[in-house]
């Protein structure tokens, strides 16, 4: 039977072919992983649809292919399936076995197998990666190998007792090439999302500038609670949405209708080392301040790490972008999550002179939002009133607090 790409979320149309977790001649039980693909979005693993024998694969290592193209043939197991795996392995008919191996081969020795957060491990002890032996499927790297590599007490050769290899690649290529990175995976992914986005939505940006002293001030008087700032804004977007549900909507052209989205699923843009990727807190309006912060600190991990599920990435209807951490201050014009109308982007914190009402000059902590919405649904009028309110909300605290009661 052929074994096929099929959808694995969100609708997602094509993935890349990472590495296969098995051989030709290779016998699987149901449900045993055959393959790693990477969307957008994720890396999984397809499993085998049944018991049997992998006789082929049909597309390599590094290829980006469609929903339903198949990724390799599997015969049914038992005394039929043997016989035919005895017969491909006689000499005249080698050739038809040795062709994936061969690739696999190949492909396994150009590139690297290892989950963001292994890799980064190896960053931070200053180990070069590819002087790694992986024990996983496939030759992945996991995190053991990287702890055991340092416990043998092993380190990189030193680069001035090595002979540099030459190519005719490296003598051929301009002198202001520095290299190339491959334009495939996530990245092609978010890519391409991006552009269907742009093309789709005529965007409109909204800036403000939102004074954070007293929120500042009111987690340092919850002591020990520790609670992130972004728990804070995610709480008071979510009043927000309630009140100007217009930015919690989609839009449907062909019906002529804008559907305003009843639950508040706001995603969390997270900076990974393989792109950006936007895990999503259910139920925002349901949560504590304490409940959102606690989750949110866990999705990052996860996402980091490459281990969220499709299921933790899936059904947003808001986004926010924290760039303030990365010392983004001024302001952006963050594209939007399409099919989403609205998305909000928090910059740095900083101190500034400010003159109040009663024309004194003070210093306050004051930080930039973006808010990026779709024009075709709302005008610049609701999005000044939506980040107004967030505004009062934020440089009130505790009036949100009580908004919750």
């Amino acid at each position: 039977m052929e074994v096929k790409l099929h959808d694995i979320g969100e609708g997602m149309t094509e993935a890349e072919i990472n590495c296969f977790l098995v051989k030709p001649g290779d016998a699987v039980k149901a449900d045993d992983p055959l393959v790693e693909v990477q969307t957008d979005k994720m890396t999984a693993e397809i499993p085998a649809p049944r018991a049997g024998i992998i006789k082929e694969f049909k597309v390599e290592p590094g290829d980006t292919i469609t929903v339903g193209t198949t990724i390799l043939i599997l015969e049914a197991s038992g005394h039929d399936g043997m016989e035919k795996v005895k017969v491909t392995s006689h000499p005249a008919n080698s050739h038809k076995l040795k062709e994936p191996l061969q690739s696999f081969a190949a492909f396994k020795g150009k590139r690297v197998l290892a989950s963001p957060f292994t890799r980064k491990i190896a960053r931070e002890n200053s180990i070069d990666i590819e002087n790694i032996t992986g024990t996983g499927p496939a030759g992945r790297i996991l995190d053991e190998d990287i702890y055991q590599y340092l416990a043998s007490g092993q380190s990189k050769p030193d680069p001035a007792e090595q002979e540099p290899a030459v190519s005719m690649d490296t003598i051929l290529s301009p002198p202001a090439e520095k290299g190339i990175i491959p334009f495939r995976g996530r990245r092609k992914q978010i890519a391409r999302k991006m552009a269907q986005s742009l093309y789709t939505i005529p965007h409109c940006t909204h800036f403000e500038e939102i004074d954070v002293t007293e929120l500042i001030t009111f987690r340092k008087e919850l002591k020990n609670q520790n609670i992130s700032a972004t728990a804070f804004f995610l709480k008071a977007l979510s009043i927000c949405l309630k009140e100007f549900p217009v930015f919690n909507a989609v839009l449907h052209e062909e019906k002529e209708e804008i559907h305003l989205a009843s639950v508040h699923h706001i995603g969390i843009a997270v900076d990974t080392d393989e792109g950006l990727i936007v895990p999503v807190i259910k139920h925002v309006e349901n949560k504590t301040i304490r409940e959102i912060h606690a989750e949110m600190k866990q999705l990052t991990e996860k996402a980091v790490e490459n281990k969220l599920s499709v299921k933790e990435i899936s059904g947003g209807t808001f986004t926010i972008s924290n760039v303030g951490p990365l010392g983004g201050s001024f302001g952006a014009t963050p594209i939007i999550q399409h099919p989403q109308t609205a998305l909000v982007s928090f910059h740095k914190t900083k101190k500034l002179p400010v003159v109040t009402d009663d024309d004194q000059i003070v210093i306050r902590s004051m930080m930039n939002i973006s808010m990026s919405f779709d024009h075709r649904v709302a005008d610049g009028a609701t999005a000044v009133r939506f980040t107004n309110r967030f505004a009062e909300l934020i440089k009130n605290p505790k009036m949100l607090v009580l908004e919750m009661v």
